[in-house]
Parts: structure tokens; C-alpha cells; sequence
């Protein structure tokens, strides 16, 4: 399921806009600046409702710290209606605006048509194979004769983008820079759990076969399988 991120202080609207959203996507709520960069690091976010007025951290500053490392889609929440202030929203990195008091509607329909310019824009809208392989981005599933496995959000991203370029070596800072879209630091254990949990989760469908191959000193591709 989509996940949006709600970030708005007033815990009213913020309610609300979960309220109008929750029947058909994940909704995460943060009431500052700091809780929403929190989200956003360690959660899969496919589209942010940022407010403007927030605690810690105007969201427009926020807007500008997401936006080098992140391109999900940002709809700012906003009171000001000066169209020299939303413009400038506009140039900065956000994608779309909501006034306030805003319609259910609207923000449905906002949202809509950024999710729909996202799936018509990615070319990764297909099942893709490798040898016998099939990864399917409807479901987040990847399959071979034998069986069906169920990937999270990243382990997905992962595989998907190895299965994009299958003859490529991918550093770990390139690899987790292209999926979490943010800086790598090597201390930083998330992307080999992910990798772990990958190879576990690959091994039930194919138990002698290892897809995932570490290039020592250079970094991970996908192994060609012998036959």
C-alpha cells in the first residue's frame, strides 16, 4: 500500500487529512520537522503533505533539505494564498499546493494525479525476469517455477534495480544512495540486513542457487546462474 506522509502541527487537521486519506493509503502523521525527517529516513514515504508552519522548522526550509535527496512527491499545506509565496513553493522542489481550509476532494484528486504522473513516468512498470526469475511490481512479489515470495518496500527496490542493470556492479554507497536517496555512511548496517534478508528470502524458492553475488573490494550484481 502507498504510504503518505502527514506532516502538519495541528493535530486536528493533521486527523483530518488522515480521515480523508486512510481508506486508501498508509497514512504516517508528524507534527514537526524533526518527526517527518525521522519518517523519512527509516520508512518507505511515497508522498509527503508537508505544512509550512511548523515548531521546529519552516516547511519550506524543510522542503529545500528533502528535495537534494529525495523525489517523492511534496504537496505543501499551506494558508498563504500570495501567488508569489506558492510560486516560489513551486520553484524550491514542491510538486503541488493545498490551500486551507481545503476540500477532501481536492487533496484526493492532488495526491491522485501526482501518484498517476509517478507510475506513468517509471519505466519499471512490468514484470521483469532474470534467468528464472520473474519480479512482478503489482504484488512485490519475485517467483521462480517452484514458488512465490513476498518482498518489503526495499527489498523490492533493491532487486528491481539489479534486474534493471544485470550486468552491473553496484557499490553499497551507490546501491543504498539509489534506493534510500540519501547519504551513505559505512558504519551504517540497513543495506547488508537488507541484502541478508534478501538472499534468506530468495533461498526458500531456490535453495541452491545464489542470485546475489558480492564482488569483493567492488560491490554487488546479480549472478549469472550456471546451467
Amino acid at each position: 500500500m502507498i504510504t503518505i506522509l502527514i506532516v502538519e502541527d495541528n493535530p486536528d487537521i493533521n486527523q483530518i487529512l488522515k480521515d480523508i486519506l486512510q481508506t486508501e493509503y498508509h497514512c504516517i502523521q508528524a507534527y514537526s520537522a524533526a518527526e517527518a525527517f525521522f519518517y523519512l529516513k527509516n520508512q518507505a514515504i511515497d508522498l509527503m503533505l508537508l505544512d509550512i508552519m511548523l515548531p521546529d522548522k519552516n516547511g519550506d526550509k524543510v522542503l529545500k533539505e528533502v528535495r537534494p535527496t529525495k523525489q517523492l512527491p511534496i504537496i505543501i499545506i499551506t494558508a498563504l494564498t500570495d501567488k508569489k509565496t506558492t510560486t516560489k513553493f513551486l520553484l524550491d522542489g514542491a510538486n503541488d499546493y493545498i490551500t486551507k481550509p481545503f476540500n477532501a476532494e481536492e487533496v484526493k484528486a492532488r495526491i491522485t494525479v501526482q501518484l498517476r504522473q509517478i507510475a506513468q513516468n517509471s519505466p519499471q512498470d512490468q514484470i521483469l525476469t532474470y534467468e528464472d526469475l520473474s519480479l512482478n511490481p503489482m504484488n512485490f512479489t519475485v517467483s521462480t517455477a517452484t514458488g512465490e515470495i513476498l518482498l518489503r518496500k526495499r527489498e523490492f527496490d533493491i532487486l528491481q534495480l539489479l534486474f534493471l542493470h544485470p550486468n552491473q556492479i553496484f557499490t553499497k554507497e551507490k546501491l543504498y544512495t539509489s534506493i534510500w536517496q540519501e547519504q551513505y555512511f559505512s558504519t551504517d548496517n540497513t543495506l547488508n540486513a537488507h541484502l541478508s534478508n534478501l538472499r534468506k528470502k530468495l533461498a526458500t524458492i531456490s535453495p541452491n542457487t545464489d542470485y546475489l553475488e558480492t564482488i569483493w573490494g567492488l560491490g554487488i550484481r546479480l549472478k549469472a546462474v550456471k546451467k
